[in-house]
């Protein structure tokens, strides 16, 4: 078990139970043997209870977990990444996504909506306390921003505006509250952010808890994801000023377990190996398979990525099934591309891939036909390592210091500053590792094709990460930038066709996600987004 890591108690479901004692009688009587809103909460740790409540939440399904519908998986509903399974990122990925479909529609936001009722719960309970000093309370008080910051972010990305909660309500009233507009969810996202950044401190109290330079970035992410790109350099002008980042010297030691929280992460979330259930799903679900179908891949990475990598000297590659050297087909590209995907003739689990030497046999997903690819970003590749179903005890990167870097290249490209120095920050995550070197970009670009250079960037840096999703959409809306790459065909070892991504084109409506079916059944005053 990892130590110094925010623990997480599956427990604080029965803090958000309590209902008032009393009886008909000349005195209220509370029990004395279990926690009560009379008796609850009486120290710190009580609070720390409640705060680890609202970021078991960021665990979930749809949130930032790496299971069957997590955060990296999101790169299924892009060209990176194809899912097995008629899910709703499937879906989402080929166009034929519905309101109804549930699954991650209804989890998103079922699940950020949980975040902010515990939020708000969380801070209406520092309110009432005075056994706390004000220079504590305030911590506990700006990471309570910060979650509802980053649900509210996650829930506007997702379907445009949303109903705004910012006090406890009942669920009758829950039922009749509208849609805010997208721009004013936006400027909540930025107020619990500007809160947050007030009260928090540049280092956190416990490892996996959040800081001024995570609130920092979430908002820098905010602006980013509005396409506001002056913000971007002002807040990115803040985050250097507290001088704790920079990229870490292993683009591979990034995913591994012995080197996390380490320099280039901003904030990530905590996972745990053990019988308590606080590991992540992603060896489970997005594996190359070991023996059963719990351990096959979920999401494949598609010939579309591994094709969008350059060789070493930064010439295009090219990968064609029906003519590949199995011995070592991918030798002399970019390195990132064998620590992102394994491809064929490398090997994982101690087998080489994709000979089909697993224990048992397995390979991938029985009925996935992508045979030849597997995810192997936050994979344990020791054999003797691999965990319980469920427990993989790697975090989640939710944000590092080389997307600060490629933002800030983005918002001088998108700002008509200095293209050169724009084209330095993306040399940085080029060559600045020790194990990563790729031929450097050249000064004089035009902006127009530093702009591309910049999206290549950012889909190979983050590949298989979900951060391709968001981007695709945001690029969308500046310069139909969707509407250039789709369609995108999808195929299997043998090099047949297995679907067609948006096979007739980027539809306008799937910028934002269907408002859930059962939510508006519930509340008449949702509005569906237009389109669905």
């Amino acid at each position: 078990m990892k130590l110094n890591k925010i623990l997480i108690y599956s427990v604080i479901s029965i803090v958000f139970l309590f209902v008032p004692a009393c009886v008909d009688n000349y005195l209220d009587v509370f029990p004395e043997d279990r926690m009560t809103s009379a008796n609850f909460p009486e120290n710190e740790n009580d609070i720390k209870l409640l705060l680890n409540g609202v970021y078991a939440q960021l665990r979930e399904q749809s949130i930032y977990d790496q299971g069957l519908f997590g955060f990296g998986i999101l790169d299924g509903a892009t060209p990176n990444a194809f899912n097995w399974g008629n899910t709703a990122i499937t879906k989402a990925g080929n166009g034929q996504l519905a309101s109804g479909d549930g699954a991650m529609l209804v989890f998103r936001w079922g699940r950020c909506y949980g975040i902010i009722y515990r939020a708000n719960y969380l801070l209406e309970t520092l309110e009432k306390i005075d056994f706390l000093s004000d220079d504590v309370k305030s911590i506990y008080v700006g990471e309570a921003h910060f979650l509802r910051g980053l649900a509210y972010s996650l829930l506007v990305e997702s379907y445009g505006g949303v109903p705004l909660i910012l006090e406890s309500i009942t669920t009758q009233e829950a039922r009749t509250i509208p849609r805010a507009t997208s721009e004013e969810t936006w400027t909540q996202v930025i107020s619990d952010y500007d809160v947050a950044i007030q009260n928090l401190k540049p280092d956190a109290p416990e490892k996996g808890r959040a800081t001024k330079g995570a609130a920092l970035g979430m908002k820098m992410r905010a602006y980013l994801y509005q396409n506001k790109y002056s913000e971007v350099l002002t807040v990115i002008e803040q985050i250097d000023a507290l001088g704790k980042y920079s990229l870490f010297p292993s683009y591979e030691g990034l995913f591994k377990a012995e080197n996390e929280n380490n320099q280039e992460v901003i904030f990530d979330v905590q996972y745990i190996r053990g019988e308590n259930g606080q590991g992540s799903f992603l060896d489970q679900y997005c594996g190359t398979g070991t023996g059963s179908w719990t351990r096959g891949s979920r999401y494949v990475p598609t010939n579309d990525l591994v094709n969008a990598y350059e060789k070493i000297d930064g010439t295009p590659g090219k990968y064609f099934a029906s003519t590949i050297n199995r011995d070592d087909p991918y030798n002399g590209w970019d390195p990132r591309l064998k620590f992102t995907v394994v491809v064929p003739g490398s090997y994982i689990l101690g087998y080489r891939f994709p000979n089909y030497l697993y224990p048992g046999g397995a390979y991938n997903h029985p009925g996935n036909r992508l045979k030849h690819l597997a995810t192997r970003k936050y994979r344990i590749d020791d054999e003797s390592q691999l965990p319980p179903s469920g427990q993989s005890d790697l975090n989640n990167i939710v944000l590092r210091y080389a997307d600060v870097i490629l933002s800030k290249a983005e918002a001088i490209i998108e700002t008509n500053g200095n293209v050169d120095d724009a084209v330095a920050l993306i040399n940085r995550i080029r060559r600045d590792r020790d194990d990563v070197k790729i031929t450097a970009l050249p000064v004089g670009l035009s902006r127009e094709v530093a702009r591309e250079k910049l999206r290549h960037e950012r889909r190979i840096e983050f590949a298989l990460e979900g951060l391709y999703w968001m981007d695709i959409k945001r690029w969308q809306a500046l310069d139909g930038y969707a509407d250039r790459i789709y369609p995108v065909e999808v195929r299997d070892h043998n090099g047949s066709l297995i679907e067609t991504k948006f096979p007739n084109g980027y539809l306008d409506h799937y910028q934002l996600l269907p408002i859930p079916d059962n939510e508006r059944s519930l509340n008449e005053n949702l509005d569906q987004n237009p389109g669905w």
